[in-house]
């Protein structure tokens, strides 16, 4: 969860607001920065000045934009992570299985981020990258993360993110989805039925180690077209819960052979 700071560093947050701004925008120049973040022109110029020198920003023109040493740090910090090693060939095989997309899902203040993701059939563009953030509530393997999450600790994400919808399918109250979370301890598996994109359905099933504690979560999306009937009932749930036994078994005992 994210706990505020005693003494917040300022320029820290003007930072943040001028690289979110850069992702947002792809490039752009010193004065419609400014007008996006309503600060001065001599504020913004400083920071990119300094974060151009930081190797964070390139600038081509009169414009700037992120720059790969972004890509280097997140790409570290993935590595040291167990589960992305021992999930990224299960989800691999799962995609060349399914032709379906495959995200490997972790929690990090109190949002889901694509720690990895694998698409065999390119038939849809979907939007999602390693590094996105996405709400928990509203997603199959956000919801498989949350019914292995203390009760305490489920509150904590509400009280902070709430349950805003995102499509009119989304589960917006704590009733229904503490019914949603006894559902999906039961089956042992997920579904998001257009909850988190319309005209798209997920099934997600959660990554535990030997504790049964929460590592994070795998999930099979697509269009609704062809995640329906037998093969979202049956078919793919028992696909979903093999990988993710795969996983578990190399990740709790990785000296298995």
């Amino acid at each position: 969860m994210v706990i505020p700071a005693n003494n917040p560093v300022k320029a820290l947050y003007t930072m943040e607001e001028i690289i979110e701004a850069l992702e947002e925008h792809e490039a752009v120049g010193v004065t419609e920065l400014a007008e996006i973040i309503e600060r001065p022109q001599s504020v913004v110029h400083n920071h990119l000045a300094t974060l151009r020198e930081l190797q964070y920003v390139v600038k081509k023109g009169t414009k700037y934009k992120l720059g790969l040493k972004f890509l280097q740090r997140g790409e570290v910090v993935r590595q040291r992570l167990p589960l992305h090693a021992e999930g990224a060939p299960a989800i691999r095989k799962l995609a060349k299985e399914t032709e379906e997309l495959i995200t490997l899902i972790v929690e990090e203040h109190g949002r889901g981020v694509y720690l990895d993701v694998a698409q065999d059939n390119a038939d849809i563009h979907y939007p999602a990258i390693p590094g996105t953030r996405i709400r928990l509530h509203c997603s199959a393997t956000g919801k498989a993360i949350l019914a292995y999450m203390s009760e305490d600790e489920v509150e904590e994400i509400i009280d902070q993110h709430g349950l805003p919808a995102q499509t009119d399918e989304t589960i917006t109250t704590r009733e229904e989805l503490y019914e949603e979370l006894d559902a999906v301890r039961e089956r042992g598996y997920a579904y998001d039925r257009q909850e988190f994109r319309e005209g798209m359905r997920s099934i997600g099933a959660p990554i535990l180690d030997e504790s049964n504690d929460i590592l994070g979560g795998l999930s099979i999306a697509g269009p609704t077209h062809r995640l329906a009937g037998d093969r979202l009932e049956t078919e793919l749930p028992k696909k979903l819960l093999q990988s993710v036994n795969v996983i578990e078994l190399n990740y709790n005992e990785p000296n298995i052979q």
